[in-house]
Formats: C-alpha cells, sequence, structure tokens
C-alpha cells in the first residue's frame, strides 16, 4: 500500500475522507499507517520503541527535487517488507505536490517561504502551506515525544559539499546527538541560519521547538537519475527514527560547520549577480570583491573578511533572498 500511497501522490489521486475526515488506514509491520491528505501519510506504532521520536520526515517542498522523494520511496519500502518494525510515530510529507508532478521548482511562488502562523496571502501554494503547518501542529500535539523534523531537499547548483544541513534560527538549543547523528548520515557540511527564514524546518524548530534542518541532499535531477548510495547514511538515520532506536553517531571533525553573516536580497528589477549563477555553493571570495549590483541598494562587494555564497539566485522574485554570505565558524560545543 505504502508503494501505492507514493505512486498515487505524484499521479494526483485524491485521498478519499473517512467519517472524522481522515483517510485509509491500514496496517504496517510495528503499527499502522493513516492518510490524512493528499500527500501526508502518519505512521502509528503498536507500541512505542525506548528511543521514540515523534518525527516528521518531508520532501518535494520544493518540486524539482526528486532525491529525497526517492529515498522516502526506498525506506517506506523496506517498512512494508518487513525489514523495518515501526517503535515511533512518523509524520511523511510530500511537499509541493503539482510543482512535483509538473517538474518544477513551484509552480506561482515558493513553497519554503511560506511557513508562518498568520500567513494572509492567497494560492494554491499558500494553501499547501496552511494546509500543512496544520497537520504538523496537530501531530506534535497528538504524540507527547522529543520532537524532529527533517526536510530534505536537493540544491539546484553544485556545491563544494553535496550534502549539507541547514540549522534554522530559533531559540531552541540543537542537540549535540543531533550533529553527530547528522555526521554519520553523511552530512559534509552545516550552515547555521542568523535570523528568521519562515521555511519548513524553521516552521518546527520555531513553533514547536523541534529539533530540525532543512538538508540539502546533493543536486537536483530527474526521477531515476538520482545516487541513492550517495544516500546510505541518510537512509540509515530515518530506518533508526523510524524504528525508535538511537540514531547513528558520527565525527564532528568531518564537517565543516559555517554561519549566516548577511544575505543579498533583490531589492529592484535592475539586479545582477558579479558572479555566475553557476558558481558552485560555499565557492569563496575575497576582500574587495564585488558579489552584485542593485539599481536600489547599490553594490555589494566583500568587506572585513573573505565571505562564501550559498543559494546564489539572482532570478528570485523582489524583495526575496538572491545569496547567504557565510564564514566559517567553530563546531558547536
Amino acid at each position: 500500500m505504502l508503494d501505492k500511497w507514493l505512486a498515487s501522490s505524484l499521479d494526483a489521486d485524491s485521498v478519499e475522507p473517512r467519517e472524522g475526515g481522515e483517510g485509509p488506514e491500514g496496517k504496517v509491520p510495528g503499527g499502522r499507517y493513516r492518510l490524512h491528505a493528499p500527500g501526508v501519510l502518519e505512521l502509528l506504532p503498536d507500541e512505542l520503541a525506548p528511543e521514540a521520536q515523534a518525527c516528521v520526515v518531508s520532501a518535494g517542498i520544493h518540486g524539482n527535487e526528486t532525491a529525497p522523494i526517492e529515498l522516502v520511496g526506498a525506506w517506506l519500502a523496506r517498512l512494508e517488507a518487513g525489514q523495518l518494525r515501526l517503535g515511533a510515530p512518523i509524520l511523511v510529507i510530500l511537499g509541493n505536490l503539482e510543482a512535483i508532478r509538473q517538474g518544477v521548482r513551484f509552480c506561482t511562488t515558493n513553497l519554503n517561504r511560506l511557513f508562518q502562523q498568520g500567513l494572509d496571502l492567497e494560492g494554491d501554494e499558500p494553501d499547501r502551506a496552511r494546509e500543512l503547518m496544520a497537520v504538523v501542529d496537530a501531530f506534535f500535539v497528538r504524540h507527547a515525544l522529543p520532537r524532529v523534523h527533517y526536510d530534505m531537499h536537493t540544491a539546484i547548483r553544485d556545491s563544494r559539499y553535496p550534502r549539507f544541513a541547514v540549522e534554522p534560527f530559533a531559540n531552541v538549543k540543537t542537540d549535540p546527538a543531533q550533529w553527530q547523528g547528522l555526521a554519520a548520515a553523511g552530512m559534509q557540511a552545516a550552515l547555521h541560519q542568523h535570523r528568521h527564514s519562515w521555511t519548513f524546518s524553521h516552521y518546527s524548530k520555531h513553533y514547536h521547538a523541534a529539533q530540525a534542518f532543512t538538508l540539502e541532499l546533493g543536486k537536483v535531477r530527474p526521477f531515476g537519475e538520482n545516487d541513492l548510495d550517495a544516500l546510505s547514511g541518510m537512509l540509515t538515520l530515518l530506518e533508526a527514527l523510524l524504528e525508535g532506536r538511537q540514531i547513528p553517531s558520527g565525527n564532528l571533525e568531518e564537517v565543516r560547520f559555517y554561519r549566516v553573516v548577511s544575505e543579498l536580497m533583490r531589492q529592484s528589477q535592475d539586479f545582477a549577480l558579479c558572479f555566475s549563477e553557476e558558481t558552485p555553493n560555499f565557492t569563496e571570495f575575497a576582500v574587495g570583491t564585488r558579489l552584485a549590483h542593485d539599481g536600489q541598494a547599490g553594490d555589494t562587494v566583500v568587506e572585513e573578511a573573505p565571505v562564501a555564497v550559498v543559494f546564489p539566485n539572482a532570478q528570485v522574485e523582489l524583495g526575496a533572498r538572491a545569496a547567504l554570505l557565510v564564514r566559517a565558524c567553530p563546531p558547536p560545543k
């Protein structure tokens, strides 16, 4: 059934509501599943394992990021085949369903900038953001356990570190075990955000005090062209969470840590980056380098110390972030 759920979500088949507003239910090894809405699946264990956490795993918040969706499929297939046994409550989310079907990043606006309570925008993607916020709210209320959210993505360009974690800004300290778990999962770098950003992982951390991360798992590729072997460490981490086991522990010395120092914003139509948009993430620029020109804000020039750029994209909407400017920092203690 779980493989059919994944396929039907991507094929736009609807979830038939049951009495009480829920979708179909069924059995999996160690528990049962329940469908709450299109692209929203909850796994409910018969018994909680000793290290169980309430975990949200999301993919496809940007529709062209296919590797995490294939990873979710492989993970659920192992559960359905009896190779895993459910020991913790898990909420599995496929985010921007229409964008996934079309193979585009988003249809009208970037879904991963809309996760803020009180959102008053109209349209399909704002409606989906409100739906997903509501199901996450309800999930965390139902399960009085430690909270985790891994929002899995792939980047639209190359990177010096193809697999890296973004830690959202919030007044919640990240558990050292999470950093060690992400190191074991193959994360090569980690980036501390410096302010609220209204991404999906930020939503869970800011509003629900969850251990939450945006995880970049390589580069955007079409379905069927992803190297899931490179994500075997991430699959191992997801399997431990699903079974309610202690997550693996890796070596933080193998992870390079960065902190955001500022954001490069597009403030006018007359905007251009002064370097190629194909520049890999974490490429460093020396003091005095002109990074961008904006008809309203003027030039952005590197000052004080070299900076690296992450997520450069000159084609963003007005008022949106065109790049993060980051510097290396020590590992967390």
